[in-house]
């Protein structure tokens, strides 16, 4: 684990913003064993073998989790916006997801990266 993903974790105001993050980081990390995580444009970034996997991104009010290589994923279309090949979803107070289902599609996006 990259001590620059943690420290972004830790460092984020809203309790709720660092669970959801941590949360997220944990779904990654379960989905692509062989990970590796950076920070880049002041984001934490997960990728396979050099190429993007996810984004954790942070708002005043939101949580952004952005799957890449997404386009041959069925994903609900209530939940994620963007172009195909990378679908964000904003999670709020109070959302929660599940984590399953979350690796389910990481595993399938990043499969073939």
């Amino acid at each position: 684990m990259n001590q620059e993903v943690t420290d972004f974790i830790e460092a984020l105001k809203e309790p709720w913003q660092g669970e959801l993050a941590a949360g997220l980081r944990e779904v990654v990390r379960q989905a692509i064993p062989d990970v590796q995580e950076r920070m880049q444009y002041k984001k934490p970034h997960f990728l396979k073998n050099g190429k993007y996997a996810a984004v954790i991104s942070t708002s005043k009010d939101a949580v952004s989790f952005t799957i890449f290589n997404a386009a041959a994923l069925e994903l609900p279309e209530n939940k994620f916006d963007g172009p195909p090949e990378r679908k964000t979803w904003k999670l709020r107070k109070g959302d929660t997801f599940d984590s399953g289902q979350l690796a389910e599609w990481l595993s399938q996006a990043s499969g073939s990266l």
